[in-house]
């Protein structure tokens, strides 16, 4: 029994219901034959037929696909590292800026995308004659990037192997007007400057399009046939370097001490200088007002300046004057002892003298009547 019979043996019904009475769900194959006579007609196909109905379809496909793929090839997405060239049939044109662009499909357009915003390096290594004639092991990198996106794809071929050649050639030059020394020494980060600036002005002669952002040198070395003689050169560049250094440290020292030094013999013989006017400036008046009373009182004034002299002199003496007059008792006096102390205290005298710069006598070792000692200044007179 067919899935379309009825258990009667009947052929009008099927599972799904009265198909043949209109009154079951649409076929499949209807809906899809109807789609394609509509398509057919919307390109001016007709409406009959299933082979008319399967090549509009096919049509339409295509249709869409070009559509598509005109709309993808028109649409170009620019980074912010990158610039897009614009070459309409293999002529430039333009340059994108990063962002959404539209441009004429292929082949009418077409855009080359360009990343200026990496960084590359160039490594360089070789061997160098100096200006001295002297061989040495140069190894630098060169950091770039692109600047100019259309001059480094049209104007240059092969703008790598250019910045190679570019790197070489400045290297030369430079180290082949340095001596040795300069090389290997200080003159390291001054000759990559040189360098960059060299290689930089020949990338801008060829007009490669190419920024050259910095040349990092490692430390030039001798040959290895040489390496120990120039190991014990530089040793004794340092030793000399190290006693200049020394040197220098003890001029800096020894020169300020000096200038001090003279600076304070200055101030001592200023001040000695003014002490001698001041002391002569006042004897001097001292004179002046010694003579004024000498002429109103002659034989007064004489009389002082005698005893005054007399007591000066007599000061520095070992001499010691005794008064026995009116006076039987004996009296024991300890010469030795005075002497003693007489010759300290002028000891002490001539000592204040020297440090002070001025001349002060030494007072008389006892006074009074009891002790048997009189005083210069009260029995000078009794002893002329």
């Amino acid at each position: 029994m067919g899935w379309n019979e009825t258990p009667g043996g009947g052929k009008g019904k099927d599972p799904w219901g009265n198909r043949g009475n209109g009154e079951g769900p649409p076929d499949l194959d209807e809906i899809v034959r109807k789609m394609q006579q509509g398509i057919g007609g919307i390109f001016g196909g007709r409406s009959s037929g299933s082979g008319s109905n399967g090549s509009s379809f096919v049509w339409l496909l295509i249709v869409l696909a070009f559509v598509i793929w005109l709309v993808i090839d028109m649409a170009h997405i620019i980074d912010e590292q990158e610039r897009g060239i614009v070459l309409r049939f293999g002529e430039y044109q333009t340059t994108l800026q990063p962002g959404l662009k539209f441009r004429f499909p292929r082949p009418i357009e077409r855009v080359l995308i360009v990343n200026v915003g990496r960084v590359r390096s160039v490594t360089h290594n070789a061997t160098m004659l100096t200006q001295d004639e002297n061989i040495v092991d140069v190894e630098l990198a060169v950091q770039w990037r692109i600047k100019d996106p259309q001059a480094y794809r049209f104007n240059v071929y092969g703008p790598d192997a250019t910045l190679h050649q570019a790197t070489e050639s400045a290297v030369r030059e430079v180290i082949g007007k340095s001596e040795l020394d300069f090389v290997l020494t200080e003159g390291r980060s001054q000759l990559a400057q040189s360098q960059q600036r060299l290689i930089q002005q020949i990338m801008d002669d060829y007009n490669t399009g190419i920024l050259i952002l910095g040349v990092e040198t490692q430390p030039a070395k001798p040959p290895e046939q040489v390496k120990a003689a120039f190991d014990d050169a530089i040793k004794a560049r340092e030793d000399e370097q190290r006693l200049v250094n020394e040197a220098e440290a003890y001029r800096n020292d020894i020169i300020p001490k000096a200038r001090g030094g003279a600076a304070r013999l200055r101030e001592e013989a200023n001040a000695y200088k003014a002490g001698v006017i001041a002391k002569a400036e006042g004897e001097a008046n001292r004179f002046e007002k010694l003579l004024t009373e000498y002429e109103r009182a002659p034989a007064v004034t004489r009389e002082r300046l005698y005893i005054d002299a007399i007591e000066s002199v007599l000061s520095n003496t070992s001499k010691v004057l005794l008064d026995t007059e009116g006076n039987n008792n004996l009296m024991y006096i300890p010469i030795d002892r005075i002497l003693e102390d007489a010759r300290t205290g002028k000891n002490k005298n001539q000592s204040s003298s020297a440090n002070s710069g001025e001349y002060k006598p030494k007072e008389p070792s006892g006074s009074g009547s009891g002790s048997g000692v009189t005083p210069y200044s009260d029995r000078t007179r009794g002893t002329r």
